[in-house]
């Protein structure tokens, strides 16, 4: 067998070349991560500026001057992948959410989460891919199947989470945030699940058996997938507790944390479910149990880790937002009907703005009617902010659509060209405008010190800020009353604690657990 040493040589030095190139984005990357976070930083203060229009503005400023330096030829560093975005960035996002999540707070406010985030994007998925299909006739848009325009639907109808995180303060308003946030988590969901039952749904013969079966497969992702996360936090919460790694090492009981909580999410998506909603809700429990069961070293570390794998990815997904609007290939093709692309985002837009409008007020209105304390209802003004903070669509619409209208990031296709400018388009004017505009609109409508509908978290000795972030191993929220908008519910909630105390906690342990640790010699001795 002949050996070439001059094409060894020759794919040895392009290898090499690469790895630098490779080296150098990514250096690039982390220095403009840390410049977000340094003009975040700065700029915390702000009337306007968000952490992610942040990102954004730096995201756009780079590919402006990438696009420059390269002659026009390329505006990103890093070449966007929707698999690194659902299997690495987004999971420790969402698991935070849950993880932090005032509890009382979310499940107060369920019914209200369920009736935006699952009804109602079902309202939105319907608007805009109806909507679509009869306004994209005027402007001549070749998508080739009905399919292409519910897919749209479904990217369309994603709200996106990790914007809604930081346009609205937890503990300044914590009645507004459990809402907006866990319609949030839960429309993601939503609409991922109905975009891949879409991509498996055979359009061209619809049948009332293949939508009451369609109906059947939707109800079963959201059920597994909760009841996943639900088991996967309690087997983390059961192993910590009867092993007690704390004694030996707190280094084990983080690292045990961490990975259970991307195990769950991993394990629902190799078994075709919803790791959004797995991962929530396995931070929703593992709060609740495996949090104290470790170590109170344990967790303050835990905490401020799964705070900063959160705020990392968050702010890694804007930046490439921002530079991937530039993105010169999608645009070329798109360019050669500037007014057909003009016309795509404006009808998009205003699609999303009229299904918004659509679900929100009279799914609040039908929430109102199972809230009997007029103080407990959700306000109008408190109504207008939920429709504008859910406008913002955000990196999970662009993954859907990658997947969906091109080829490993790349189209030569000028229909699907013109949807993902579009769509980056609908992205970047709702998320800097968004989230411009959003804190100036929640000053004006809503009294930051008085929280209509929800307890103030803001006042008096039970500031969020005053109070540290561990108090004796309990959550903060535990030892505050913040009421019920059914008079039902406090049964519940009574026959829960009762439960929980009775059956779960002698189990899986949680607020309150104390470890049995083993006496050592000398004890014994002295005894």
């Amino acid at each position: 067998m002949a050996f070439n040493s001059s094409t060894v040589v020759e794919r040895m030095g392009l290898s090499s070349t690469q790895d630098a190139a490779s080296v150098d984005s990514v250096t690039l990357f982390v220095l403009l991560l840390c410049s977000c976070i340094l003009f975040g930083h700065l700029l915390q203060k702000s009337k306007w500026m968000t952490e992610s229009v942040v990102a954004l503005i730096i995201g756009i400023i780079t590919g402006i001057i990438i696009l420059l330096t390269t002659g026009g030829k390329s505006s990103r560093i890093l070449v966007f992948d929707e698999d690194l975005f659902f299997i690495y960035l987004l999971p420790p996002i969402i698991f935070n959410a849950g993880f932090q999540v005032k509890k009382k707070q979310f499940f107060r406010n369920f019914l209200a989460i369920m009736l935006y985030g699952v009804l109602g994007s079902l309202i939105s998925f319907l608007i805009v891919s109806l909507g679509s299909i009869q306004l994209f006739k005027m402007l001549d848009i070749d998508l080739v199947t009905v399919g292409d325009y519910f897919a749209l639907g479904a990217v369309f109808s994603a709200t996106d989470s990790v914007c809604t995180l930081q346009v609205l303060d937890q503990d300044e308003t914590p009645h507004l945030y459990s809402l907006v946030f866990g319609e949030g988590v839960v429309n993601d969901a939503t609409s991922v699940v109905l975009f891949n039952a879409i991509q498996k749904l055979d359009l061209s013969h619809i049948t009332p058996a293949n939508i009451t079966q369609f109906i059947g497969n939707f109800l079963y992702l959201f059920l597994t997938s909760t009841l996943l996360g639900i088991v996967v936090g309690l087997f983390s919460a059961y192993l910590i507790k009867k092993l007690y790694f704390g004694r030996h090492s707190t280094d084990r009981e983080i690292a045990l944390m961490i990975l259970m909580a991307y195990f769950s999410y991993m394990l629902a998506e190799l078994l075709d479910l919803s790791g959004i909603l797995t991962v929530f809700f396995c931070g929703i429990v593992m709060s609740h149990y495996t949090w104290h069961n470790v170590t109170e070293n344990s967790k303050i570390t835990s905490r401020h880790a799964f705070a900063t794998f959160s705020l990392i990815s968050e702010i890694f997904i804007f930046l490439y937002v921002g530079m991937d609007a530039l993105d010169i290939e999608k645009w070329r093709f798109a360019s050669n009907s500037p007014w057909t692309l003009f016309g795509a985002s404006a009808i998009l837009l205003s699609l999303v703005l009229l299904g918004r409008a659509a679900f929100v007020f009279p799914l609040s209105f039908i929430a109102n009617l199972f809230r009997k304390s007029r103080n407990d209802k959700i306000a109008f003004k408190q109504q207008v902010v939920i429709w504008w903070s859910g406008l913002m669509r955000g990196a999970v619409s662009i993954a859907l659509a990658y997947n969906k209208f091109t080829t490993s990031g790349h189209t030569q296709v000028q229909g699907n060209a013109i949807m993902i400018t579009s769509t980056i388009t609908v992205v970047l004017l709702t998320n800097v405008v968004g989230g411009l505009l959003t804190k100036p609109l929640v000053k004006f409508l809503l009294d930051p010190h008085v929280h209509v509908g929800g307890s103030s978290m803001s006042s008096g000795l039970f500031s969020a800020k005053n109070l540290p972030l561990l108090t004796n191993g309990q959550d903060i929220e535990s030892s505050i009353d913040t009421g019920n908008p059914l008079d039902s519910s406090k049964v519940v909630h009574q026959y829960w604690r009762t439960f929980d105390d009775t059956f779960m906690r002698p189990v899986f342990g949680g607020r309150g657990f104390v470890p049995i640790i083993p006496a050592s010699t000398t004890e014994d001795n002295i005894h």
